[in-house]
């Protein structure tokens, strides 16, 4: 019986684990031209159903908030702060005593970019997250990506 018990203990475990270790965000990076020197860099997270990310503007004490970096590119500066466009749903949580701000669904985050001169070039850094569902968050990730500017 006790056997039974550690076999169940374990399958369950590793089918627990098994199922959370796929709950990622799907990201999809792109470039939108504006203009002849200006773009639109679009970062878009689809989190798995019934999972959310996190908006930039979830106040510290909270789940971590997504978060973006920008590698240095003397061909480009970058204009404004990146904006958020997508369901966002703000509630007090009990757990973190803050009011949390997240997304349901996809959103997109949009940064604003100019190129000096004509020349092609890219746009690289990093994004953090946090997914959470309503039992369970996990643990932040970070993404590279590579945006072609031309």
């Amino acid at each position: 019986m006790k056997m039974k018990r550690i076999v169940f203990s374990m399958a369950f475990f590793l089918i627990f684990t098994a199922a959370n270790a796929q709950q990622k965000i799907t990201w999809t990076f792109a470039a939108k031209k504006l203009a002849d020197n200006q773009y639109e860099i679009h970062i878009k997270a689809t989190p798995p159903i019934g999972w959310h990310i996190y908006s930039q503007l979830t106040p510290a004490g909270g789940p971590v908030p997504t978060s973006f970096s920008f590698n240095a590119n003397a061909l480009t500066v970058i204009v404004g702060k990146v904006s958020e466009k997508g369901k966002l749903v703000s509630y007090f949580d009990k757990n973190f005593k803050v009011d949390v701000k997240y997304f349901e669904g996809v959103v997109d985050f949009v940064q604003k970019v100019t190129v000096k001169g004509k020349l092609k070039t890219n746009l690289s850094g990093e994004v953090e997250s946090m997914i959470c569902n309503d039992r369970t968050c996990m643990p932040p990730t970070t993404e590279k990506f590579n945006v072609l500017l031309n």
